[in-house]
């Protein structure tokens, strides 16, 4: 999870409706996501060449006030996957702004470090982010912008001027290992567009690699 701290007007135009920025220590963040899917169930149902692959995104933090109180969300700008099924299900039932393309990575761990690495191909040519970690998990930090970013269980996404879809995302609190080394070769006015163009180049705020876990997507409810 690659974190950078963004001017609030860049994410104006991609909030939706009934949500408002989610701030720490007053400045909004954005964040480039690589993970796997592994043992997925579309549905409910396991899908043949559809079980184990690559995920990269674009997101940022948005609150929502519901009647049991405030909720702590994440928008997607785009979600890069290499399966076109993904992208189609996910656009249909939950209006996300899912992409197919070629993807590929690369994991080498050993007792000492985890290289970690996600590639996908974009008009040609590739795109990457990578760290290097030191294998030795440790708890988030209370408090932390780290914790700030991974605790966030709903999404929200736009369907019209009035409405979002609202689904909660189950999952335990995550173990993180320290980076030692990061690479990011990512051209974003290609991938995200040009409103985004301003992060290449830009030092990410921080770094974090995360264990993973099991993880649960809701039914999407409109709000």
């Amino acid at each position: 999870m690659i974190n950078y701290a963004v001017d609030p007007q860049i994410l104006m135009p991609y909030l939706p409706p009934k949500t408002e920025l989610d701030f720490f220590e007053g400045k909004a963040y954005v964040s480039v996501v690589g993970f796997m899917f592994v043992d997925t169930k579309m549905l409910g149902m396991k899908i043949p060449f559809h079980i184990n692959f690559e995920e990269v995104n674009l997101r940022f933090y948005v609150k929502h006030k519901a009647k049991d109180g405030w909720r702590r969300g994440v928008v997607f700008i785009k979600e890069i996957v290499p399966k076109l099924a993904i992208s189609t299900i996910a656009n249909l039932i939950y209006k996300e702004h899912y992409e197919t393309c070629k993807m590929r990575h690369q994991w080498d761990i050993t007792s000492d470090t985890l290289l970690i690495n996600y590639g996908w191909k974009k008009k040609g040519l590739w795109n990457e982010i990578e760290v290097l970690a030191k294998n030795t998990p440790l708890d988030i930090l209370p408090g932390s912008d780290l914790e700030f970013i991974t605790e966030h269980y709903w999404g929200y996404t736009k369907i019209n001027k009035t409405q979002s879809f609202e689904y909660e995302v189950k999952h335990p609190i995550w173990k993180i290992y320290p980076v030692i080394e990061h690479k990011i070769e990512v051209d974003f006015g290609t991938v995200y567009g040009k409103d985004f163009d301003l992060l290449k180049g830009q030092e990410p705020a921080s770094i974090m690699l995360a264990e993973g876990s099991e993880i649960s997507v809701e039914k999407a409810l409109r709000v």
